[in-house]
């Protein structure tokens, strides 16, 4: 008899016949891809100013309805001159993160001294990516913001999603910037309002912000929001067991 504890639970080949493992195979059915998202990051804003960009995001990964994962960093830095933000599935995210990476240690060996890909150049590699991931039934489920400075040096903001629409670089309107246009100011007021069309329509108290200048970024993974209250809560009617 065969002790080995890979064997345990197994039916004797002596006298059942040898296991037949060929239904574990990837062959024998469909291909199946990731239709649905399970653990996912919500909003990503982002405003650009006189001199960059400014871009936030907190650090909650949500599984379901259920905030569950509450230090998810969502924004990484590409060649030190741009800034991605995502939102959406958080496995798709690492996979691209991966990507990433293995794109710029090439870019970083073939052109040492001053990156190729600034900000509207990854923009359009990663539409590009997405795409052809679309066009293989197998979508990456992620929105994108890339942030960062375009060939003539200029701020740029694009958006880029799974279906692959072509977007234009994303204009501030001229009253956007509440204060000064400096990168404090601009990050302060970014973080202080929720945007409109957040699923959770308040941001959880642990964000990450980058702010993209001519001199590089600046990113900061580990920041807090101060004096955040749910008192408004209770004033609430309308869901569940309330009764107005």
């Amino acid at each position: 008899m065969d002790h080995r504890p890979q064997a345990w639970g197994r039916p004797r080949d002596d006298v059942y016949g040898a296991y037949d493992a060929t239904f574990m195979h990837d062959n024998n059915g469909p291909k199946q891809n990731t239709q649905q998202p399970i653990v996912t990051g919500t909003s990503v804003v982002a405003i650009k100013f006189k001199d960059g960009v400014v871009i936030a995001a907190d650090n909650l990964a949500s599984y379901g309805s259920l905030a569950r994962f509450t230090d998810v960093k969502r924004l990484r830095t590409f060649a030190d001159s741009s800034v991605l933000g995502f939102s959406g599935d958080v496995s798709d995210m690492q996979y691209l993160n991966r990507h990433l990476t293995d794109l710029s240690l090439n870019e970083a060996y073939t052109s040492p001294d001053e990156p190729r890909l600034n900000a509207a150049n990854l923009h359009r590699y990663l539409a590009k990516l997405l795409y052809n991931r679309r066009s293989k039934f197998d979508p990456l489920w992620n929105h994108l913001l890339v942030a960062g400075l375009n060939d003539d040096g200029e701020p740029f903001l694009a958006a880029a999603d799974s279906s692959a629409a072509p977007t234009a670089p994303l204009r501030s309107p001229p009253d956007s910037a509440p204060c000064s246009p400096s990168p404090s100011c601009v990050a302060t007021s970014l973080t202080r309002t929720p945007p409109a069309n957040s699923p959770r329509r308040t941001l959880l108290d642990s964000y990450s912000i980058a702010v993209v200048t001519k001199d590089g970024v600046d990113l900061k993974e580990n920041e807090k929001l101060e004096a955040q209250s749910w008192a408004f809560a209770e004033r609430i009617k309308g869901y569940g067991t309330q009764t107005v």
